[in-house]
């Protein structure tokens, strides 16, 4: 007899937990080996049980959708993450299947087409919402003409941040440099990340260099 997909899910409304799982028991095939109201909690569980399936909520408190889905493909390549949420803008989109999610679909999919989903993820198959594969196919396509405007999209104090932080700084290095607060600093790169649909800061850095935004400041700084 064939081994059930193991599912874990991770939101942090319960009513949303309880209606998917409530759901997932039914089918014979699948069996939810736990749920997390947090990210944090999300990984940990994800260390404990290695299953098959993340079912994951985007935006929580704490540590979001796109951290968690970074953190659990690292602990466990084997998982798939599959996102479910309500988001379906760009810089909700470009982040989290960069961080590793393999499929992206929004709340108002129905039961039966979950499940179906689960069982097309643990095959591998990438499954998107339409509105969401709409954007991913405009972005393959490219217009790379839309990086300079990506980058327009930045404050003043983003693009600071962000050629210091193709300079090599860390967090603690820039509040100094800017003289900001550090939760000041964490909240921009928060953003650039965002707009500029990267990953992580490595990323940024990448985006930066290509693009020649950024000179190496010289070694010995006053």
């Amino acid at each position: 007899m064939t081994e059930p997909i193991t599912i874990l899910l991770v939101d942090d409304h319960e009513v949303v937990r309880n209606g998917v799982r409530s759901y997932l028991e039914t089918q014979p095939d699948i069996h939810v080996v736990g749920e997390a109201g947090s990210g944090e909690e999300g990984v940990k569980l994800v260390a404990e049980t290695i299953p098959d399936i993340v079912l994951l909520d985007l935006i929580m408190p704490g540590m979001d959708g796109v951290e968690t889905t970074r953190q659990i493909k690292e602990i466990s390549p084997r998982t798939q993450v599959v996102v479910l949420t309500s988001y379906h803008k760009d810089v909700h989109i470009f982040p989290a299947l960069k961080a590793g999610a393999i499929s992206y679909i929004l709340k108002d999919i129905k039961m039966d087409q979950l499940a179906d989903t689960l069982r097309r993820t643990v095959k591998g198959e990438v499954v998107l919402h339409p509105r969401v594969a709409s954007r991913v196919l405009q972005n393959i396509r490219g217009d790379h003409d839309d990086d300079q405007a990506l980058f327009a999209n930045l404050t003043d104090r983003e693009q600071e941040v962000l050629r210091v932080i193709a300079n090599g700084l860390t967090n603690s290095q820039i509040a100094e440099k800017l003289v900001i607060s550090e939760n000041t600093v964490k909240g921009h790169v928060s953003n650039i990340l965002s707009k500029l649909h990267v990953a992580d800061r490595t990323q940024v850095a990448v985006y930066a260099w290509q693009r020649g935004l950024v000179q190496r400041e010289p070694s010995g700084e006053d």
